[in-house]
């Protein structure tokens, strides 16, 4: 069994097409932000949908905030009760798989002693200043919505006068070496079960984060690229992504001149879909998995 864990704002539409795609080998489990604009009338409608084993509200997500990651971890804490499953991929209501179901059973079968998540060292050059001010900065995005233009000049300017300052937030001395990189993987059980023993251990480790910069895309990578589990992770995250400016967003809302390369990539999942400019792409990728 799989379980596909997905953190969702809006699109219910695209979300709904989203859940009945897996079938009775796959569990579901979503987290839907609490200021969201789908209704209370969907978001029941999608609560009642048979394999969708745990729908949440809990949290109130603000961009680049440390809710994003405790809403994963309430949804990976729920989806790891069940014995049953054994495989976690983690994605978003903008998301949509680019293999069929019997890929994915047969990907499990393959990879079952696999993880996939993308990682680096940091500091990482890709990153602005390196990523090192995600931790090394009190960064405010917990507590205002950073993608306003008030708020975010107020969260840029404080980051801004710290640096100026010479200032830097303290780790501890058994704090682990630092990894990043996107925010979603495919992990196996094992690797599920030791992050929460490691949260477990380490009480305090979840607490540095809170007032960092997307702190999704560190916890994770550090936890395990740490850990003996180090040897089993395959850099490569298995999505499509494209990390451009295009169709009003980046990463890039997908569309129609993606197709080839989507269906030429061994990725299992695709992101962003965004309606209308992603509809066609869509109904193309459908189309070429019902062929299967």
């Amino acid at each position: 069994m799989q379980a596909i864990l997905i953190t969702a704002y809006k699109n219910y539409h695209h979300l709904e097409e989203l859940v009945n795609f897996f079938d009775d080998r796959f569990n579901i489990y979503i987290h839907i932000d609490k200021k969201s604009s789908i209704s209370p009338k969907d978001i029941q409608k999608l609560s009642a949908l048979k394999k969708v084993q745990y729908l949440s509200q809990q949290y109130k997500i603000n961009w680049g905030g440390i809710n994003h990651l405790k809403a994963i971890l309430e949804l990976t804490k729920e989806a790891i009760k069940n014995k049953e499953n054994k495989y976690f991929h983690l994605i978003t209501g903008h998301d949509y798989p680019i293999k069929s179901l019997d890929e994915f059973t047969k990907f499990l079968e393959i990879n079952k002693d696999k993880d996939f998540m993308e990682y680096h060292l940091l500091p990482y050059s890709a990153w602005p200043e390196n990523g090192m001010d995600r931790l090394s900065r009190y960064n405010m995005y917990d507590l205002l919505d950073g993608r306003t233009g008030l708020n975010e000049r107020l969260i840029k300017g404080f980051s801004k006068f710290q640096k100026v300052i010479g200032f830097k937030r303290n780790f501890s001395k058994d704090f682990p070496l630092l990894y990043g990189g996107s925010t979603y993987w495919s992990l196996k059980r094992e690797s599920i079960e030791y992050v929460f023993q490691y949260m477990s251990d380490h009480p305090k480790y979840l607490t540095r984060f809170k007032y960092s910069f997307c702190s999704e895309e560190i916890f994770f990578q550090t936890i395990l690229l740490n850990s003996p589990m180090k040897e089993s992770i395959i850099n490569n995250n298995m999505r499509f992504i494209i990390w451009e400016e295009r169709n009003g967003n980046f990463p890039a809302n997908l569309d129609n001149s993606d197709y080839k390369n989507i269906t030429a990539s061994d990725a299992l999942f695709a992101r962003k879909f965004e309606y209308p400019v992603s509809e066609s792409l869509l109904d193309n990728i459908k189309a070429d998995i019902n062929k299967r």
